[in-house]
């Protein structure tokens, strides 16, 4: 696989390090690539330097020239209050701390640049599409995995202003919903408070409490029944719907309401099988250029 070695490694190199070259500049600490010097010192604590070019790029076009002054001024402070306590921090702890934290500074250092490179590799290497049939049997195969954890309905529903003229006709035609129905509702639908026409989205009891206040808790089994119609009021409006199907909990769940989870997992497990296929033909090239060998522990 990794035969072509340097094709797979060499075209993506300046790609690779084009995206993590603001994260070396930030965290490199301890001259991993050598800066020029730069002139126009606005700040020094000890043998550090505060530059105007690292001012600049935070100074905003919307800024007053009071408050970019005043933010450079907080700014330089802050840099100097962190470079005060970070080099008294060095004088004060321990050896033995210093090494633990510079430790972790190295660890923190190597994922970063290694979770960037992997996902610059992964993004490029990768095919996002997930077609109909892996999600179709992704799902029959786990059906039992995805019980319903909350109720879920198919509705459709308007609200209407108190008082509206046409509520008996858009309750006749919300009920029949035919062709010519959902026409007319469209065509009036501005002078609706809320409405809601596509009743094969599934949606859970929890969103329609919000958009339906009179159906609460207490009362959501006399409303939300497979087929029911219901007209119900408030202070605010009057609330008509229908109810096309209902899932109860411990249901299986239908594909369509969870397909957007189904999806992440599958591209998930792409990612993590093509990483772990990298990571492993990486081992196997470098073992053969010797690059990399394990010694033995010989006693």
């Amino acid at each position: 696989m990794f035969s072509n070695k340097s094709t797979f490694f060499n075209n993506k190199l300046y790609t690779i390090l084009s995206i993590g070259l603001l994260f070396v500049i930030l965290i490199s600490c301890d001259g991993l690539f050598k800066q020029e010097k730069r002139k126009d010192q606005v700040a020094r604590v000890g043998n550090s330097y505060l530059y105007k070019e690292d001012l600049a790029p935070l100074i905003t076009e919307n800024m007053s020239k009071g408050d970019s002054a005043s933010f450079a001024i907080n700014y330089i402070n802050n840099w100097a209050s962190k470079q005060l306590l970070l080099s008294k921090a060095k004088i004060n702890l321990s050896e033995e701390k210093l090494a633990e934290y510079n430790a972790l500074v190295d660890d923190y250092r190597t994922d970063l640049y290694t979770r960037v490179y992997k996902e610059a590799l992964v993004s490029q290497a990768t095919d996002s599409i997930i077609t109909n049939d892996q999600l179709n049997t992704f799902y029959d195969q786990g059906k039992e995995n995805f019980k319903l954890k909350e109720r879920i309905a198919r509705i459709r529903f308007v609200a209407l202003p108190k008082g509206f003229l046409d509520k008996d006709e858009v309750s006749k035609r919300l009920k029949r919903f035919e062709e010519e129905d959902v026409k007319y509702l469209d065509s009036i639908g501005v002078h609706f408070k809320k409405l809601n026409f596509n009743d094969s989205i599934w949606v859970r009891y929890s969103r329609i409490f919000e958009e339906i206040p009179p159906i609460t808790i207490d009362n959501v089994d006399k409303y939300l029944k497979n087929s029911q119609f219901f007209e119900l009021e408030d202070s605010i409006g009057v609330y008509l719907g229908k109810i096309e199907e209902i899932k109860d909990v411990n249901e299986i769940a239908p594909l369509s309401f969870i397909k957007p989870t189904i999806e992440q997992v599958l591209l998930s497990r792409r990612k993590m099988d093509y990483l772990r296929k990298l990571e492993s033909e990486l081992l196997d090239e470098a073992i053969k250029d010797k690059e990399f060998e394990v010694f033995e522990n010989k006693k």
